[in-house]
């Protein structure tokens, strides 16, 4: 098919990889490989410490990377980053030039999480990392110079659909009260079935063949994607309830096969009373933002770091 993609965004169209998940090992050498061709990360006026935190009963620790502006205006809003990676690859290096970025524009302190990855550790695994992470964050926040009142979410991809899946969790868990969740493209439904999921088949970085793959990965054996059961944790589109969330900021791209969950997650969203935005971004695909001097992206980010500091 062909796309009409952004003018600053096509001539780099052919030098971008597409997500073949089918080898997962192979997959995250070109995750790492793009995270190593990205820009340095600004890490002034930042510390940066990784540690470990204690996971989930029975389950290892999780590594996590805390960004902490200097110096510190406590206590800080603070936002959980959950990088994405169709469930299957990332780490703390994928978005970390992101994630201290936001640290700097909003001056929060931003707990970016490396949760396990799929097949290896299918759902519910990545999911309780990070809700363990979060329950972490908010009985730490006196250490982290951290205002309880002030907890957000930020999800890229498969981490937008874990950020929507952890404040579907802490609601019905009673778990720690979040601020806001930013769900930028956010992977929220295995049941493929969209108009926009239908149809781009051949995009770059992410597109219906790398969907089911990740999709298969993350749900694990005995779990087809798209059959009844599948957990509303795993795929919010098929939470029932979403009432009681928190306020919401929903990003899309234009040629994008997961755009129509996302602004379909985000009218339901509006409907059930949650304060919610959604932007729709003319001309852009799925990790369009990695060309990261093109104008739409640039305001991409603007977008982002306002949004926080209007919300938090």
């Amino acid at each position: 098919m062909t796309y009409a993609f952004d003018a600053e965004l096509a001539p780099w169209v052919p030098t971008l990889p597409v997500l073949d998940l089918r080898d997962p090992a192979a997959a995250r050498e070109v995750g790492r490989a793009i995270a190593a061709q990205l820009p340095p990360p600004d890490l002034t006026g930042l510390t940066v410490l990784d540690r470990t935190v204690p996971g989930p009963a029975g389950a290892p620790a999780v590594p996590v990377r805390i960004y902490t502006p200097q110096p510190a205006a406590a206590p800080a809003p603070a936002v959980l980053h959950l990088h994405g990676g169709g469930f299957v690859l990332g780490d703390l290096a994928l978005e970390h030039a992101d994630a201290a970025a936001f640290a700097t524009g909003i001056g929060a302190v931003v707990i970016a999480v490396d949760y396990r990855l799929a097949p290896e550790a299918p759902f519910p695994a990545a999911l309780e990392d990070c809700y363990a992470v979060l329950c972490w964050l908010a009985g730490n926040c006196d250490e982290l110079g951290v205002d309880s009142t002030r907890l957000a979410l930020y999800g890229r991809s498969a981490g937008g659909g874990l950020a929507a899946g952890l404040t579907l969790l802490a609601r019905d868990r009673g778990g720690p009260r979040l601020a806001m969740q930013y769900l930028d493209v956010p992977v929220l439904d295995d049941r493929l079935d969209s108009v926009s999921m239908l149809a781009y088949v051949d995009t770059p970085i992410w597109n219906r063949p790398s969907a089911e793959l990740g999709w298969a990965h993350y749900l694990g054996d005995g779990v087809k994607p798209g059959e009844p059961g599948v957990s509303p944790y795993a795929a919010p589109a098929r939470a029932e309830d979403l009432a009681g969330l928190p306020p919401a900021f929903v990003s899309s791209c234009q040629f994008d096969p997961v755009r129509d969950e996302g602004m379909h997650y985000a009218q339901r969203l509006a409907q059930a009373g949650v304060p919610t935005e959604a932007h729709l971004y003319p001309a852009t695909f799925h990790g369009s933002a990695l060309v990261t001097e093109a104008a739409v992206s640039r305001r991409m980010r603007q977008d982002a770091v306002a949004a926080f500091r209007r919300l938090l």
